[in-house]
């Protein structure tokens, strides 16, 4: 921290001005009001930034992580969110304690664009009531929510609200392609709360703002409704752990040489959730917004999210009066246009181009997001992503029939080798032989027809699972009762263990009829038909190959 302590004090108190609006209308949009918002950037950001795994992330209250809390200060309450966030607290630690930060890795591009597009809509739908100056009606599902404040407005016009949350959104939105590194929602909250005043608008202020912390304390604690939260407990944790390692990307990839630690970056997350509700905050996670905007104004170190904490501990202690008089219409407008800038527009409209995969994939999760659960629906988005690549992947694998002759022993004419063509086919068995693609083509082998002898080649055998060496079993059952010899060649080392525990060759080893190689399978399948009368007598046969199984039928 000791580097460029001039750039992370400057980066520190832009983050905080961007930040104040957002943690004020995060506070109030999750039902706990805006003093909870300050007290988890105040708490969790400094904790985080001490304890987690970036040198640049910036911790707070979150868009996403609102939408979450919404149902459960409904269902709850707000002692219970508080408690869902200490357990959340608890579950990051362990979950950075069993190295699982590692598995974000795995969370498919397509899944992260479509759940911040759906995100984003949510919470701009969100803040419809307070945008309309309407009480927020009850219920837990943003959309049937949402027709009910445009009903209770349409019923009921008041223009004041509209006009000043209309107007902070515009200021931030047209000021944001004017002048980026301005911070436009600061001055936009600040004209929008003088208007108010001077001209005496009807406008709902935030209220009064305690000056100050309040005492830590676990009197939220009902240790007989914790079973109860312990549900809604792995939903925010699962959230905070997913939006913290996707925010630490980014930090990382607008930076040269920064890498983060994943798993030191969900310890820190916990231990931030863990002390945030002991005084009054929610939960909190990495904010992908205030850290690009960290590290696009220098910040070089952990010390720029720590004064961002600090400076907003000082509005907290000294500036309470004032932000109390801030309009929620205003703070409406601001989650409103923080909601549109959270869409890449350009990098969605390049995601559904890619593939038809791709835009099934964001249009799936992006969709569930918004009727759903947050968590569910990139469960859901895992499960489309990956039911597609499985898909693409069974379309990769293929059996081809290949010509023996080549692989035939040199000592043969001409006319034995094409003799030997006639009732020996081979076939090559390209790609994984696994369960999504084993009964796709494997089956058509069983209906082979005059011929007397099959060999499987197995040496481009990616991978095998049971259910593909299931149907290799049936296959060559069925291929045995209609009288063809069949023969398997070049199988890879460690794909004997799932053939061999299901049965799927134990007859033909038992046999003889696996061998390394195909040319020395051909040997064996001539030295059979030559034993069987199928070919005239041409030399010794191979050893064993007389007594190789039972004797295929002659076309």
């Amino acid at each position: 921290m000791g580097r460029a302590p001039r750039r992370d004090l400057l980066a520190g108190i832009t983050v905080a001005i961007v930040a104040l609006p957002l943690a004020l209308g995060f506070g109030v949009s999750s039902g706990l009001g805006a003093e909870a918002g300050l007290a988890t950037a105040v708490v969790a950001g400094a904790l985080a930034a001490i304890f987690g795994g970036s040198h640049l992330q910036v911790s707070g209250p979150t868009g996403a992580m609102t939408v979450v809390l919404v149902p459960i200060t409904a269902q709850h309450g707000p002692t219970g969110v508080l408690a869902v966030g200490l357990l959340a607290g608890v579950m990051l630690v362990g979950l950075a304690l069993a190295r699982a930060g590692g598995v974000m890795r795995y969370v498919p591009a397509p899944v992260v664009e479509g759940f911040t597009l759906g995100i984003a809509c949510v919470i701009a739908l969100q803040q419809v009531p307070s945008a309309l100056g309407v009480a927020v009606p009850e219920g837990e599902r943003i959309l049937p929510v949402t027709w009910q404040a445009l009903s209770d407005f349409a019923a009921s016009p008041q223009w004041t609200a509209p006009a000043l949350a209309g107007g902070v959104a515009a200021v931030m939105l047209l000021g944001a392609r004017w002048r980026p590194t301005v911070p436009f929602s600061i001055l936009a909250i600040a004209a929008a709360t003088l208007a108010a005043y001077v001209l005496d608008l009807d406008a709902t202020p935030i209220g009064d703002l305690p000056a100050g912390l309040p005492a830590p304390s676990l009197g939220f604690l009902d240790p007989g409704a914790l079973p109860a939260l312990l549900a809604p407990a792995a939903a925010v944790a699962a959230l905070a752990a997913l939006e913290s390692l996707l925010s630490a990307q980014v930090a990382d990839g607008m930076t040269v040489g920064h890498k983060h630690d994943p798993d030191k970056e969900l310890f820190g997350q916990g231990l931030a959730n863990i002390a945030a509700p002991l005084f009054g905050g929610v939960p909190a996670t990495g904010a992908i917004a205030r850290t690009a905007v960290n590290v696009r104004t220098g910040a070089a170190s952990r010390l720029a999210a720590l004064t961002h904490a600090a400076v907003l501990a000082l509005v907290v202690f000294a500036a309470a009066p004032l932000v109390s008089a801030i309009p929620l219409a205003a703070l409406a407008g601001v989650l409103i246009a923080t909601a549109v800038r959270m869409v890449e527009v350009g990098s969605l409209r390049a995601m559904a181009r890619s593939t038809r995969s791709d835009a099934v994939v964001l249009a799936v999760t992006a969709t569930a997001t918004l009727a759903l659960d947050l968590v569910v629906a990139v469960l859901i988005g895992l499960a489309a992503a990956g039911a597609l690549a499985l898909s693409a992947v069974a379309r990769q694998a293929r059996l081809d029939r290949v010509d023996v002759r080549p692989d035939l022993p040199d000592d043969h004419s001409a006319e034995e080798r094409a003799l030997l063509a006639e009732h020996i086919v081979a076939y090559r068995i390209d790609g994984p032989l696994f369960f999504a693609a084993a009964h796709r083509f494997l089956l058509q082998l069983s209906e082979v027809a005059d011929i007397s002898v099959v060999i499987l080649r197995m040496s481009r055998v990616t991978t095998i699972d049971a259910s593909g060496a299931l149907v290799l079993g049936e296959v060559i059952e069925r291929l045995e009762k209609r009288g063809v010899t069949v023969y398997v060649s070049g199988i890879r080392d460690g794909h004997h263990r799932p053939l061999e525990a299901l049965g799927a060759i134990a007859r033909l080893e038992a046999a003889g009829r696996v061998l390394d190689t195909t040319p020395e399978a051909i040997a064996h399948a001539r030295a059979l038909l030559h034993a069987t009368g199928v070919l005239a007598p041409a030399g010794p046969a191979a050893p064993g190959a007389a007594a190789d199984g039972p004797a295929p039928t002659t076309p």
